[in-house]
């Protein structure tokens, strides 16, 4: 299923009943989320690129429609995958399920910043959505008592700042007849100055990360792919389908542009030159994990209990 199969596709490969693989899915989206709860905490990025993509889901792709109303009723659609990653490393932080509303940028934002450090205030990038910077502001924000401008008369109210450290820049895309003509970026917290800084070490100065994200998501989760005939029915399918794919791109699934040089070349097993690479995963260039895992392994694992609260 990480690789592009549905679930009938899948449980014809495995010569097993549809029913049985939707069964495993259920269960194993439940240990795949707890996994990965335990492990992507405490992450320390310079920089997170957030993103949604439309879902078509099988109840609208429904009857026969044209497409100026097709792109409408998606604009209404409540199902759209939001996604939230780091660019240098190439970890999902997050992704979810859901409409556009604030409500859910916050929801996303929200989980973004139970993953990273609590002292961890990295550079956001997101398109022009406006929704980010209420989210944003309200996670990373904090109450300033304004001076007085007079002598007499009551103090003023206090409001609500962006910290000093959090730095946010918008790419905001110009479409004209459903063609992109002009890209133009906006820095909405912090100064142009220390956006470059921190942008110069990657070499990349828009989303362009995040929209590759969006190609693979489409590429490895069929239930989201474009013109296929394994949309899901329901919001909880596709948030199972891609719990079970933020784990196998995160712990299971080495990267090309993450590989590691080894010490010394090592001879493999057949006549072929030595091995002088080592494959690195998302988490492992995140420092977080030192191998790379098999999704039998993480479905295996024992996830400790979280620390429960403590009764009055």
């Amino acid at each position: 299923m990480v690789q592009g199969l549905g679930i009938r596709g899948t449980a014809r490969v495995c010569e097993v009943d549809p029913k049985t693989v939707l069964q495993w899915l259920v269960e194993a989206a439940e240990q795949l989320r707890a996994f990965s709860q335990h492990f992507l905490q405490g992450i320390r990025v310079r920089q997170v690129q957030l993103d949604e993509l439309f879902a078509l889901l099988s109840a609208v792709k429904d009857g026969a429609v044209s497409e100026a109303e097709a792109i409408e009723r998606l604009e209404r659609a409540p199902q759209w995958v939001w996604a939230a990653m780091d660019p240098e490393s190439k970890v999902l932080l997050a992704i979810d399920v859901g409409n556009r509303p604030l409500a859910m940028a916050q929801r996303v934002v929200h989980h973004v910043a139970q993953v990273l450090a609590p002292d961890c205030a990295p550079l956001f990038l997101t398109d022009g959505f406006r929704a980010y910077m209420t989210a944003l502001l309200t996670h990373y924000g904090h109450w300033v008592q304004p001076e007085r401008r007079q002598d007499k008369g009551p103090m003023p109210k206090p409001r609500w700042r962006p910290l000093p450290q959090l730095l946010y820049a918008q790419g905001v895309k110009t479409v004209r007849r459903r063609r992109l003509v002009r890209v133009s970026h906006r820095v909405v917290f912090g100064t142009l100055e220390a956006v470059n800084a921190v942008l110069a070490p990657l070499g990349c100065h828009n989303t362009a990360c995040i929209e590759r994200l969006n190609l693979t998501i489409r590429q490895h989760v069929a239930a989201v792919g474009r013109r296929v005939s394994t949309l899901c029915k329901s919001e909880e399918g596709l948030r199972q389908q891609l719990a079970l794919y933020q784990t196998y791109h995160n712990f299971c699934l080495p990267h090309a542009s993450l590989h590691q040089a080894l010490p010394q070349p090592e001879s493999t097993k057949g006549t072929g030159s030595a091995k002088q690479w080592r494959p690195c995963t998302p988490v492992m260039a995140a420092g977080l994990t030192d191998r790379v895992w098999t999704l039998r392994e993480v479905l295996l694992f024992r996830v400790p209990p979280w620390p429960q609260p403590q009764a009055l």
